[in-house]
């Protein structure tokens, strides 16, 4: 994570956030109230979704009979706020300080957001962006100590399959040598053969991985 984080003030100005965005070359900031504890975050896209919002027209008649005032409140105050508290983002999707990468980036990938704010008893500890994530990724992983058995790279290889909804262990073989992984019988699609490559090359141990599957006939389907 980042730990050195720039804040703001729940009251500080919109005009004001936009500039030190620009000037620090930052995509969001977090809003801290004085007693020291998380409100919520500006970001690039709350500021923009303020610009846009002065071209808002109210609903016609027939549409504000089934629009939902809470809602159109909701955005109404975000896109005309003047302070940080107005148009800032909350709740913040936050996470504590021994989260895992994976576990980021899932966040991340299934909100939707580019970056989760790291707490810890509700006091702001540190931001992980996904530039973070990236340099995480390319910092090479510790070295094994000693070269697992082949018998335990087959054993791992087809406990990472059974947890996977599209991987078929019954008409798909799996075997080890010398650490190379080799996949033997059939495959249900391309994308299942992609994905057992990668599944593979992510276990421990494997240096290589060899696909020797075919397509899955038509009459297996009926007992696949």
């Amino acid at each position: 994570m980042t730990p050195d984080v720039v804040t703001v003030p729940p009251e500080m100005s919109v005009a004001a956030i936009a500039r030190l965005l620009s000037e620090r070359g930052i995509s969001a900031v977090p809003v801290v109230g004085a007693d020291g504890a998380l409100r919520g975050i500006v970001t690039e896209a709350d500021l923009i979704r303020r610009l846009a919002g002065q071209e808002d027209e109210p609903p016609g008649w027939f549409a504000s009979l089934f629009a939902d005032p809470e809602a159109l409140a909701d955005r109404y105050a975000r896109t005309h706020g003047l302070t940080a508290e107005e148009v800032m983002t909350t709740p913040v999707v936050t996470v504590g300080p021994d989260e895992t990468a994976q576990r980021i980036a899932h966040l991340m990938e299934e909100r939707g957001i580019r970056r989760v704010v790291v707490t810890e008893d509700g006091r702001l500890r540190g931001i992980v962006s996904r530039a973070d994530l990236l340099r995480a990724l390319v910092v090479p992983p510790p070295e094994t100590t000693g070269q697992l058995s082949d018998e335990r790279i087959r054993r791992a290889v087809l406990a990472a399959m059974r947890k996977e909804p599209w991987a078929d262990t019954f008409h798909t073989v799996v075997e080890v040598k010398d650490g190379v992984v080799e996949f033997h019988g059939f495959r249900r699609s391309e994308a299942v053969q992609r994905a057992l490559r990668v599944l593979a090359e992510n276990v421990p141990g494997v240096r290589k991985v060899v696909d020797r599957t075919q397509p899955l006939p038509p009459y297996l389907y009926a007992v696949a």
